[in-house]
């Protein structure tokens, strides 16, 4: 087996918290599903870990990058002007493109950074050894 992916920032510098992860109590309901970091427009955005970029291009009017990695990971990165291309391979570090400033989500520009394995959205601080565990039922509590 090789090493264990390493995870990195997704922006160069020391990293400045604009809001954390704050998951719904339920699927359906309103939550921020990641984290929003602190990013001058034009920011290089870069890869937190080793993977294939999945999607690079708009979505619902922003640009979105995301990156699928080993283990059923894929990370998000939004807003940004992509580089990559789908289906290109990246290590952790690799630009995938540049912070663009999307008026009315932070308060400052800012960079918004998912986690998820499957359809269920984690904190990607986690990755780096931060964040709030949030454990997760191995079966379905309702099975009998």
């Amino acid at each position: 087996m090789g090493d264990p992916p390493r995870w990195r920032w997704p922006l160069s510098g020391r990293p400045v918290l604009v809001r954390r992860f704050q998951p719904p109590p339920e699927r359906w309901l309103a939550g921020h599903r990641g984290v929003d970091i602190e990013a001058l427009p034009g920011e290089t955005v870069r890869s937190a870990g080793p993977g294939v970029v999945g999607y690079a291009g708009k979505l619902a009017g922003r640009g979105v990058v995301t990156v699928t990695h080993p283990d059923g990971l894929r990370t998000t990165y939004l807003p940004v002007r992509a580089s990559v291309r789908p289906g290109q391979a990246v290590e952790s570090g690799t630009p995938l493109g540049v912070a663009e400033d999307l008026p009315g989500h932070c308060p400052v520009p800012c960079l918004h950074w998912g986690l998820l394995r499957g359809n269920v959205y984690l904190d990607p601080l986690l990755l780096l050894g931060f964040g709030q565990v949030r454990l997760l039922p191995t079966r379905d509590p309702t099975a009998a």
